[in-house]
C-alpha cells in the first residue's frame, strides 16, 4: 500500500527461542540509518520473518515520522511506568506475521529519553531481550554517535550493522563506533553497510578503507553486509512519509536492502556475512 497503516495491536505469541536483535547504528546523523532500519524491517517481514522495529534513538526519535504513523503511546510512557513495554507496540500494515511488522516507537521531536539513567537503559535493554521471544528479528534503530546510552543498547544486540557513507566524517565517526563497541561488547557481531554509494566500486573502496583501519588497529575486519546505491527516490519517500519498499519495490536501494536482509536471515551470529 502507498502509506503504512499503524494501530495498537497484539504481538505474536511467545516462543522458546529469542529472535535475533540487530541494531542499526551510525557514527553521525544524515547517513540514512533510519531509512535502512525501516527498509530492513520491511524486507524481513516480506521474507516471512516476524519482525519488530524499535526506535532506539533516545535523543531524537523519528521512525514514526518516516513511517507516517501517529502512535497513541511510546517508549516514554513505558519508562514513566504508565504502560508495559509490549503495550506500546504498534502493528504496521497488519503487524508481524500478517504481512507487516510491529513498531515500538520513541517520542519524535523530543529529547525526553536522552537523559535516562544507566539503570533505566539497562531495564529497557532487558525488556527488549524479553520481547524478542515473540519475534524472529528485532531491528533496533540506534541514535547516532557513541553516547553511553546508545552503546548500552547496542550491547544488547546480537549483531550491530554500522551504516557508513563515503563522507570522511561518516567514515571517521563510524570507525569510532566500531572501536568503542568492540571494547565495550566484543561478543556483539559487527558488520558494515555502505550507504548512498555512487557506484559499486566506490562503495567497495569505502568499505575497504574502514576494514583496513579496523584490521590494523583493532585486530579484526568487520564483514561487509552490503552496498546500497544512492537514489533520489529515497529522499522522496522520506518526504512523503512512505516506505520506498511499498511504493517502488524495484528501486535499487530497496533491492540492495532486501539482499542485506536475506544475508542476515541466512547468517546466524558467529558466522561471517557474505555479499
Amino acid at each position: 500500500m502507498d502509506r503504512p497503516t499503524g494501530s495498537q495491536g497484539k504481538i505474536p505469541p511467545r516462543r522458546a527461542k529469542q529472535g535475533q536483535i540487530i541494531s542499526v547504528a551510525s557514527g553521525k546523523g544524515g547517513v540514512g540509518k533510519t531509512f535502512m532500519s525501516i527498509t530492513l524491517a520491511s524486507a524481513f517481514a516480506q521474507a516471512g520473518q516476524r519482525t519488530l522495529l524499535v526506535d532506539g534513538d533516545l535523543g531524537l526519535a523519528n521512525v514514526d515520522v518516516q513511517l507516517g504513523i501517529a502512535p497513541e503511546t511510546d517508549l516514554a510512557a513505558v519508562i514513566a511506568g504508565w504502560i508495559e513495554l509490549e503495550d506500546a507496540v504498534i502493528n504496521v500494515d497488519g503487524g508481524a506475521g500478517q504481512g507487516g511488522f510491529d513498531v515500538l516507537p520513541g517520542r519524535s521531536g523530543s529529547g525526553a529519553l536522552a537523559e535516562l539513567s544507566s539503570e533505566e537503559v539497562a531495564r529497557l535493554a532487558a525488556g527488549l531481550s524479553a520481547l524478542a521471544l515473540q519475534y524472529d528479528k528485532v531491528v533496533l534503530d540506534l541514535g547516532a554517535g557513541i553516547e553511553a546510552n546508545c552503546m548500552r543498547l547496542a550491547r544488547a544486540s546480537d549483531r550491530a550493522m554500522m551504516v557508513i557513507t563515503d563522507d570522511p566524517s561518516s567514515m571517521t565517526d563510524g570507525y569510532a563506533f566500531i572501536k568503542v563497541l568492540r571494547g565495550y561488547a566484543p561478543d556483539v557481531e559487527q558488520g558494515i553497510i555502505i550507504n548512498q554509494a555512487n557506484t559499486r566500486a566506490m562503495g567497495q573502496q569505502t568499505y575497504e578503507a574502514i576494514a583496513r583501519a579496523c584490521k590494523q588497529f583493532l585486530g579484526f575486519r568487520p564483514p561487509l553486509a552490503g552496498i546500497v546505491m544512492r537514489d533520489e527516490k529515497v529522499r522522496e519517500a522520506i518526504r512523503s512519509q512512505r516506505t520506498l519498499i511499498s511504493t517502488d519495490p524495484s528501486a535499487q536501494p530497496v533491492q540492495d536492502a532486501i539482499a542485506i536482509a536475506q544475508t542476515l536471515i541466512g547468517a546466524p551470529p558467529g558466522e561471517d556475512l557474505h555479499c
